[in-house]
């Protein structure tokens, strides 16, 4: 769970220290990896804390997914048809439920905490 952990607060900290500036042309890939990464994150958050966190799992989910999403991307422009749309809402429904899970999970730990 650690790992997921300190690469998202890694990657803020390198995001707001580094004064590099993509062109808004790039906007919708970095968008998508933003949103790939995020997914990757909060599933490996998600499996630490269930006991199931594998490093080589995370990793190659990691860079599969955000390779995935840049090129629904790609050939969506290509194509002239937004699939940053469809992979937008997939990485998002998977964050949320992920998001939710980790919620219940340190909500069900600290009521037993507190009941104790």
């Amino acid at each position: 769970m650690i790992l997921p952990a300190i690469g998202l607060i890694a990657g803020i900290v390198i995001a707001l220290f580094t004064p590099l500036r993509f062109p808004t042309e790039y906007s919708q890939y970095i968008a998508i990896g933003i949103l790939a990464a995020l997914d990757c994150v909060f599933g490996g958050i998600r499996a630490g804390l269930q006991n199931t966190f594998d490093k080589n799992v995370f990793i190659s989910g990691f860079l599969v997914n955000t390779a995935l999403a840049a090129t629904l991307t790609v050939v969506g422009d290509k194509l002239g048809v937004d699939l940053v749309l469809g992979a937008t809402v997939a990485f998002s429904i998977r964050i949320f439920t992920n998001v939710g899970i980790i919620r219940r999970y340190i909500l069900d730990k600290w009521f037993k905490n507190a009941c104790k």
